[in-house]
């Protein structure tokens, strides 16, 4: 199965769909959030994505927070909400840039938000993956999704495929581990494998550990998304900076994986370039 979002296609034979993640990373100023799109564009992601929060439509007050985010969750999210308007300028500059506007609901309401802006696709984040309700809302929207697999199990995430399956939506799995930043032994790649084996539908990668080398990994792997966090300066405040990559790393994330998808063809020849050389020789 492959799926389409704007003009690319996406699944086996295709090229990787690039996503530069800027998130939060933006603290809420909507100038930051420009610098980001013009960072992405620059390192030729094919989509920016960010996240859209109405916080009290997702969570309580006193929602539970992890050691990383250090301070309340509801607190910090709401200090960091863009309105309505900021989304329709932010999506108008990325597709000015050449990039697809995507941002990830955490609520019916950011979903139904983002159907107003017409956006191409949904990215669904790990911790709405057994959130059923919610994803139902979005599949029934009639768009390709991304669906982030963090903090699940195998039995959970076959409810979730089930579940758009039977909706007859077009969407890419995302292999995931929802720490920030993620060790490399827990990281199990090779879970690509068997997550295109088992649910049979495209797969691709939400990573968040240090670099670029766990990404390039993934596209020999069969990867066919890359959602990469990335930042201007991880000095920049907030809790995604320092598991977030530089404009710089974002370039050559793109640059690699373009060079690894020309190099991996299955042929054993000899190539032109090596016959005067096998003559030589």
């Amino acid at each position: 199965m492959e799926i389409k979002i704007g003009s690319s296609a996406i699944g086996d034979g295709h090229p990787c769909f690039i996503v530069a993640e800027a998130g939060i990373n933006h603290n809420g100023e909507f100038e930051k959030a420009k610098m980001l799109v013009d960072a992405a564009a620059e390192g030729g992601a094919d989509a920016i994505k960010f996240q859209t929060h109405l916080t009290e439509k997702e969570m309580l007050p006193d929602a539970p927070t992890a050691g990383y985010v250090g301070e309340s969750l509801f607190t910090l999210l709401k200090r960091l909400e863009l309105s309505r308007e900021e989304h329709v300028e932010l999506k108008k500059y990325a597709e000015k840039k050449g990039l697809i506007f995507l941002s990830t609901p955490f609520s019916k309401e950011a979903a139904d938000l983002l159907e107003e802006l017409e956006v191409e696709a949904y990215k669904t984040g790990s911790g709405e993956l057994t959130n059923l309700p919610l994803l139902e809302h979005i599949a029934r929207k009639r768009k390709p999704m991304l669906v982030s697999t963090g903090m699940s199990t195998l039995e959970e995430i076959g409810e979730s495929v089930d579940l758009l399956k039977k909706l007859k939506t077009r969407f890419v799995l995302m292999h995931c581990t929802s720490s920030y930043p993620t060790k490399y032994e827990d990281l199990n790649l090779r879970v690509i494998n068997k997550l295109r084996e088992k649910f049979g539908v495209p797969i691709g990668i939400s990573d968040h550990s240090v670099g670029i080398y766990t990404v390039l990994a993934a596209v020999v792997l069969g990867a066919c998304v890359i959602e990469k966090h990335f930042t201007i300066d991880r000095n920049w405040p907030g809790p995604d900076q320092k598991a977030s990559i530089n404009p710089q790393e974002l370039g050559e994330l793109v640059r690699g994986t373009r060079a690894i998808e020309k190099a991996l063809g299955d042929v054993k020849r000899v190539t032109s370039e090596e016959a005067e050389i096998q003559r030589m020789a």
